[in-house]
């Protein structure tokens, strides 16, 4: 038996033997699991110190991206806390599993539910952010799932210790501790690729090409997102402090995330208008704007020269920068700007800045994006900002969960069928013909199941 199929007949397993474990005592392994990364942090710390040295010589080798090294830091800012709060978060929202969204009586003391219950044993491969084990982990363990974790090879030190502490916490608990599992080649995610037996959700998160290649190597269903092509849209009726306050904090408050705005779309009206003051802002927090005809000429004698500004070359409107550069792009109508979002984005996060309530609306429902906002940044899009607590992901598919994928997003259902009649109930007893009994489908409340 290979090291991958060990791995996943161990997921599977402690998938089956943990669904009769209650809800309180996967919290009090999310409560362990925080203490264990808190007792563990001077360790783990140091070992992101040595994956951010290897990346430092990666990216002055031009082999790595300076966005993907900002993205392995567990030290910047509050990302350390804010990880450790991910899981309490986790913890105190509501158990996704157990709930009734359809309850229906069939027959005379025959009766029907759909319940929600977790997925099973999910294979999650992400790069460069090394606190995704532990928000995953959290998730998986939350909503009822056991998971296989495959980070990033930048990342190996910090993963390896950030995952010898979660299964050390597990150990303490009635969670089995190969509920989470980390594997660390990339020859041990082919082989796990091909074990559908065992493995029922693939979750891909990271580059295009990251995504791409695992939906074309599993016949396992694959949820994940690839570009974050998000896009602002300045109406004609904008408000030019909404348009600046919206496209700079899109850019720029993190601007190596999937959910930044990478094209700044202008009503062809608000080149001699807004623009002007929207690009100043722009240029004054150092972003680089590669903008079209229109956009760059009506910046002549309204803007000071500047070496931020360039034509946009050919690729610049399917281009994820994840950087401090914009492409801008003009268009005469609303629908233009729908068009070209529906042509070239990645269906993520989109965003109109207008005044114009029946144009809002027009392009929060003709934009085919998980996201359409109006007069906010596109960061917003975000599983802790809509209150999940953290996510798994951000879907851009279509089938099962779209957007942020919280807790939610990691249940399915089952139809549980429930008997009380002295002799049962049997389905040849049931039919249009003479001496047949009819379906009553008489739809009843339950809010929980009721066995």
């Amino acid at each position: 038996m290979s090291d991958a199929t060990s791995i996943a007949k161990a997921a599977k397993a402690a998938f089956e033997a943990s669904q009769l474990i209650a809800s309180s005592e996967r919290v009090q392994a999310l409560s362990e699991i925080r203490k264990e990364l808190e007792a563990a942090k001077d360790a783990i710390l140091a070992a992101n110190r040595l994956d951010l040295e290897a990346a430092q010589k990666e990216v002055d080798a031009g082999r790595m991206s300076g966005s993907l090294l900002k993205r392995l830091d567990l030290n910047k800012g509050d990302k350390w806390d804010s990880m450790l709060q991910g899981i309490t978060d986790v913890a105190e929202l509501s158990d996704p599993n157990g709930i009734v969204s359809y309850a229906s009586e069939l027959d005379d003391e025959l009766e029907l539910y759909r319940v929600s219950c977790p997925i099973g044993v999910l294979l999650v491969i992400f790069e460069a952010r090394p606190e995704v084990v532990v928000n995953i982990a959290s998730l998986a363990i939350k909503s009822g799932n056991a998971a296989i974790l495959k980070g990033g090879k930048e990342s190996n030190e910090t993963t390896q210790l950030l995952s010898k502490a979660i299964q050390s916490a597990l150990s303490k608990t009635s969670v089995p501790s190969t509920y989470i599992q980390a594997i660390q080649t990339r020859a041990e995610v082919s082989a796990l690729l091909e074990l559908d037996q065992y493995i029922d959700l693939v979750i891909p998160r990271g580059s295009n090409s990251l995504v791409r290649n695992i939906q074309n190597s599993t016949r396992i269903p694959v949820m994940g997102h690839a570009d974050g092509l998000c896009s602002v849209y300045i109406d004609a009726s904008a408000d030019p402090k909404k348009a600046t306050r919206v496209a700079v904090d899109s850019k720029i408050d993190y601007p190596a995330a999937c959910n930044s705005a990478e094209t700044l779309i202008l009503h062809e009206s608000v080149l001699p208008t807004i623009w002007p003051d929207v690009a100043k802002a722009l240029l004054a927090a150092d972003v680089t704007l590669l903008c079209d005809p229109p956009s760059l000429a009506a910046l002549q004698d309204r803007v000071p020269a500047s070496p931020q500004v360039l034509p946009a070359p050919p690729d610049a409107y399917t281009t994820e920068h994840l950087s401090l550069t914009l492409s801008v792009l003009t268009v005469p109508s609303l629908v233009a700007a729908m068009a070209h979002i529906n042509a070239h984005s990645s269906h993520h996060t989109d965003c109109i800045v207008t005044e114009d309530a029946q144009a809002a609306s027009v392009f929060c429902r003709g934009v085919d994006s998980a996201g359409t906002f109006v007069n906010a940044s596109t960061r917003f899009a975000d599983g802790f900002r809509y209150g999940f607590g953290t996510e798994v992901g951000i879907s851009t598919g279509r089938i099962h969960a779209r957007g942020p994928v919280g807790l939610e997003g990691l249940v399915t259902y089952k139809y549980m069928l429930r008997s009380t009649g002295g002799e049962g109930h049997v389905a040849g007893e049931f039919g249009a013909g003479e001496g047949k009994k009819r379906f009553k489908h008489k739809r009843i409340e339950a809010s929980a199941v009721p066995f």
